[in-house]
């Protein structure tokens, strides 16, 4: 009997509250963001309610499992998420999302969450780095002291002169970098060539150049990075980070295409601001690169 129940697909329904990966305080967002609070999700009935969760993420959520607080739409999802192993909560939650701005843009409605975008990525991040341990204790859901100093740190570079400041954005960075999770290296020399440093994103190594100058980056310098990534290892990819940004024309002549993604200073002070985790930044940045062959696109477009 135990290796059936091992086996059923609703086995994640036996879990107690206390190992849920989303948590009661979690809903005060969740609530707001999918429009739970008279018992609805968003703006599903019944059927298309079943027929999201049956074609999109292949759960059936009308399942009694699910209905323990409860049969409206709202509580059969709340019950799901508390239950639910980390992976397909956040694959849940993500579809959700999705589908929200969908119908959001379609309708043409105004975002009424403050910062939806960014504590909506928290609360993945929070999740996907959840221990698998009940008896160990969680880590914060989200260091905001950290993204405060990082802010600080971020502006006081300004009045630095050029060649302190240089080396003083290489560090802040890697700071950066290694908060989220990205396992930054420092900058380290090849023969005849300089690298700024190097990080992992979703199981790929990228190659840092990171440039503080009051000029845009030109075709010129793109050219030069993607050449040092070409004699690398062909799974080789590369961030280029400008303070100041990149010539429209530059990015043109660059292409499409290309192993290389940019990210400008203004990116950064949106991201900071905005409490937009970085990694789930850049991970956009490169989702939008292989479907476009973009390799800038504005945070701010990324998550208007």
């Amino acid at each position: 009997m135990l290796a059936a129940l091992n086996a059923s697909p609703f086995r994640v329904c036996c879990l107690t509250e206390s190992m849920a990966n989303v948590r009661q305080i979690d809903f005060i967002l969740l609530d707001d963001l999918f429009e739970m609070h008279s018992g609805y999700v968003l703006d599903f009935s019944n059927k298309t309610f079943a027929a999201f969760f049956a074609e999109e993420l292949n759960i059936d959520i009308d399942h009694p499992a699910y209905q323990e607080r409860g049969t409206s739409k709202a509580n059969r999802l709340r019950c799901f998420l508390q239950k639910a192993d980390p992976a397909s909560a956040v694959r849940t939650l993500q579809a959700l999302w999705d589908y929200r701005e969908a119908i959001g843009t379609a309708r043409g409605r105004e975002e009424t969450v403050p910062k939806a975008g960014g504590r909506f990525l928290e609360l993945l991040n929070r999740i996907q780095g959840r221990p698998s341990s009940p008896v160990e204790k969680p880590a914060p859901a989200f260091d905001r002291e950290k993204v405060l100093q990082l802010a600080g740190e971020f502006g006081g570079m300004m009045t630095m002169a050029p060649h302190a400041r240089g080396y003083a954005f290489e560090k802040f960075l890697k700071q950066l970098f290694t908060f989220y999770g990205l396992e930054a290296r420092s900058a380290f020399r090849l023969q005849g060539e300089q690298i700024d440093g190097s990080f992992v994103l979703g199981a790929e190594t990228y190659l840092l150049e990171a440039k503080w100058q009051n000029q845009q980056v030109a075709i010129g310098e793109l050219h030069t990075f993607h050449g040092k990534l070409e004699q690398k290892a062909a799974w080789t990819r590369g961030l280029f980070v400008s303070y100041s940004g990149f010539s429209p024309d530059g990015l043109y002549a660059f292409g499409r295409g290309k192993r290389v993604i940019c990210a400008d200073g203004l990116d950064i002070y949106d991201a900071l601001n905005r409490q937009i985790p970085f990694n789930k930044v850049l991970e956009s940045k490169v989702r939008r690169a292989a479907e476009t062959g973009e390799s800038f696109v504005a945070v701010r477009d990324l998550f208007p």
